[in-house]
């Protein structure tokens, strides 16, 4: 599902489930695990990518849909803990965005430190709104910091993606590179961040994100039944068997 190759003292950290990895509630957890073990390890930065031309598709929407009530209830948990887990490591995180990366995929590079993406086809965006389901607290509160203000609501209620160039100006990313370029140009990014004294990129990096944290705290005391509920409603199982028919399935 994962694989970690070491250059140097940089870890890429590839990811490699199914052709498009769709996130499941083994994928959350064992990426959960994975950047847990890296951040404790002797590696100084993390560069996180993925294979072919695809990034992240997002949430495996069969899977939600076969599992049901009890599924969506071990899953939101599982991909609050790997978002929060990635978006508040203690060490350097560079996103190499090979390819789209589409609502959860989209968070995923979100939620690094930099965020490099390959020019071309490849398209970046949060479309949740329109597969029917509302964002949980941890992936809103990413989407707000990472999202440039004027462009915030447009990005996450509209719900659209956009080509390198544009999500660049949205704030989705910070480099549009050629394909060739991409591994190097994040290779070096993580090596310029991990220069800097580890206890005080780490302590500054928690500064910096503590709003974040906060908010997150705050709004979850405050929409957790209620994402659940939107979450688990017969409309929004209607609202994700008519996406995947309309989109996955062609």
């Amino acid at each position: 599902m994962f694989a970690v190759e070491r250059r140097d003292d940089i870890a890429i950290l590839s990811m490699r489930h199914g052709p498009a990895n769709a996130m499941d509630v083994d994928f959350c957890v064992g990426l959960t695990m994975v950047a847990r073990e890296l951040a404790v390890s002797p590696v100084r930065a993390i560069v996180l990518t993925g294979e072919g031309k695809i990034f992240g598709a997002g949430v495996d929407l069969p899977r939600l849909l076969e599992g049901g009530i009890d599924y969506i209830r071990k899953f939101l948990p599982a991909l609050d803990e790997m978002l929060e887990t990635l978006f508040f490591c203690d060490k350097p995180l560079i996103a190499a965005v090979n390819g789209h990366a589409i609502a959860g995929g989209c968070l995923l590079a979100c939620s690094a430190d930099r965020r490099f993406m390959v020019a071309g086809k490849a398209r970046i965006g949060v479309p949740e709104l329109r597969v029917g389901v509302p964002f949980p607290t941890v992936a809103m509160e990413i989407m707000r910091a990472r999202t440039g203000p004027s462009f915030y609501e447009e990005v996450v209620l509209g719900g659209a993606t956009y080509a390198a160039q544009e999500a660049r100006q949205r704030g989705l990313i910070d480099v549009v590179v050629e394909e060739g370029e991409l591994l190097t140009e994040a290779i070096c990014a993580a090596d310029s961040l991990a220069a800097i004294r580890p206890d005080i990129f780490s302590f500054s990096k928690q500064q910096a994100r503590q709003p974040v944290r906060a908010a997150i705290e705050t709004h979850t005391r405050l929409n957790a039944a209620r994402i659940q509920e939107l979450w688990e409603s017969a409309e929004a199982q209607e609202a994700i068997r008519g996406f995947v028919a309309r989109t996955l399935k062609k």
